[in-house]
């Protein structure tokens, strides 16, 4: 099993089978609009935009687990997103990330590398969509191990 065998709904509420993907290398980020590295939409934005030519996406997932700072609905979030940050890469509709209602991702994401800790926790997927590495809230899109490990993934 592979993360490209799940579907997921989109943030507005659309069945997406994950086998879109297929082939890419995916950043698998859980996201919140009311968190201290809520910053981080802009630079996950920015990682997007240089390397989606690349076979490359970032797919946000909302979620409320940690400190309730992700209490909006899916359009407001998907209105805030668009406002503060203009993001345009894939967003879908809130999730837990742990717990007994983890949502399947989740489950597979966290099998081998653990659960997110906190928001904007991030999950490097290669092209077989097996899980290649995981990164915590602290490590920010920018950052150059984060790059170096999208870009081994790439090539």
């Amino acid at each position: 099993m592979s993360l490209f065998d799940l579907t997921a709904e989109t943030i507005d509420h659309k069945q997406q089978p994950l086998a879109a993907y297929r082939g890419q290398v995916l950043l698998v980020v859980n996201t919140a609009s009311e968190c201290g590295a809520t910053p981080q939409y802009a630079g996950l934005e920015a990682l997007w935009r240089d390397y989606k030519g690349r076979g490359f996406a970032v797919l946000g997932f909302p979620s409320n687990d940690f400190g309730a700072q992700e209490p909006g609905t899916e359009a407001e979030i998907k209105t805030f997103c668009d406002v503060n940050y203009k993001v345009t890469f894939p967003l879908y509709a809130k999730v837990a990330t742990k717990g007994a209602a983890q949502s399947p991702v989740y489950k597979f994401l966290t099998a081998a590398h653990g659960e997110p800790k906190w928001n904007f926790h991030k999950y490097l997927v290669g092209k077989n969509g097996e899980v290649v590495r995981a990164f915590a809230t602290g490590v920010e899109p920018d950052d150059a191990g984060l790059r170096a490990a999208i870009e081994a993934a790439l090539a």
